[in-house]
């Protein structure tokens, strides 16, 4: 069963809850209460990954598609202990046009989660965290708000400002021993309705640019941090879509032999999408976000 940490108020929509409940499970029906001192015990002395996901993701989707990356962290059994974050980032309205206003969600999670997390898991022996789409927001804004020491991220597809690193977030990147980005330039949502959705923010909330790429698109603008690790550019001829990162569509394709790594830019390297008879391994790309975080976690 996952363990989950959990800021939501409603199952579909809804706003930010005032405080934080752990859970567990692996899907919706069997989503239910754990109790602290169970989550405490489990982390105590270890390395824990936080991971979340994105915008337009309600409860059930965020339990099931954090749940089954876990299954696919590597080496089995997994050295650290993974901790599902979910909070509401999905919209009651629209389906998604409110996009300009989530980032204002994202903030306010992570500014109740990094209390929370100080307050709670100073017992841990390291704090890593992964996150898909907006939860970069999430992951960078509760870094903000925390005092614990954090070892490592990895922000994956992340729909934040590409420059974000070394502007917006430059104190919590700072903060951070090391820092990972996975990107593609064939994410369709990222190179269209990122731009698009962050011009409107930038009129409905202050602080936000006109008009930036996205963090998960190109990857990080120049200057990086010193500990930013590249490559992040995954080759243009995998297709690797918004999607792929997190949610999971098919059954798990084998487990890639870590260490693994995105090849260098420009490389025409084949995605590991097919078995040695030219054959589509279905669940590959998840496979892969997966095997890249477990490398970077280690």
């Amino acid at each position: 069963m996952t363990r989950f940490v959990d800021c939501r108020l409603a199952k579909v929509g809804g706003e930010l809850s005032k405080m934080v409940t752990v859970n567990q499970g692996t899907n919706l029906e069997d989503y239910t209460g754990l109790a602290l001192s169970d989550l405490l015990d489990a982390i105590q002395g270890r390395d824990v990954l936080i991971a979340t996901h994105g915008f337009n993701v309600n409860r059930a989707a965020g339990i099931a598609c954090l749940s089954n990356w876990e299954a696919l962290l590597q080496p089995k059994p997994f050295p650290g202990v993974f901790v599902g974050l979910l909070w509401p980032g999905d919209s009651v309205w629209a389906h998604g046009l409110d996009y300009p206003d989530e980032p204002k969600v994202a903030d306010q999670a992570g500014a109740l989660i990094g209390p929370w997390l100080d307050a709670n898991f100073s017992g841990a022996a390291s704090i890593s965290f992964a996150s898909h789409s907006l939860g970069a927001r999430v992951v960078l804004e509760t870094i903000n708000n925390m005092s614990l020491a954090v070892r490592r991220i990895t922000l994956m597809a992340g729909a934040v400002d590409d420059d974000c690193l070394t502007k917006e977030f430059q104190a919590a990147a700072a903060r951070v021993g090391q820092i990972s980005v996975l990107s593609s330039k064939k994410d369709e949502v990222l190179s269209a309705a990122f731009p698009i959705g962050n011009f409107f923010a930038g009129i409905i909330a202050a602080g936000h640019p006109w008009w930036r790429g996205s963090l998960g698109h190109g990857g990080p603008a120049q200057p990086w941090p010193q500990n930013f690790q590249a490559p992040f550019a995954i080759p243009e001829n995998w297709n690797y879509q918004h999607g792929n990162y997190l949610e999971i569509d098919n059954p798990p394709a084998p487990a890639l032999p870590l260490p693994i790594n995105v090849p260098a830019n420009g490389s025409r390297v084949m995605a590991p999408d097919v078995d040695t008879n030219g054959n589509p391994i279905a669940g590959w790309s998840e496979e892969f976000s997966a095997a890249f975080v477990s490398t970077r976690f280690r």
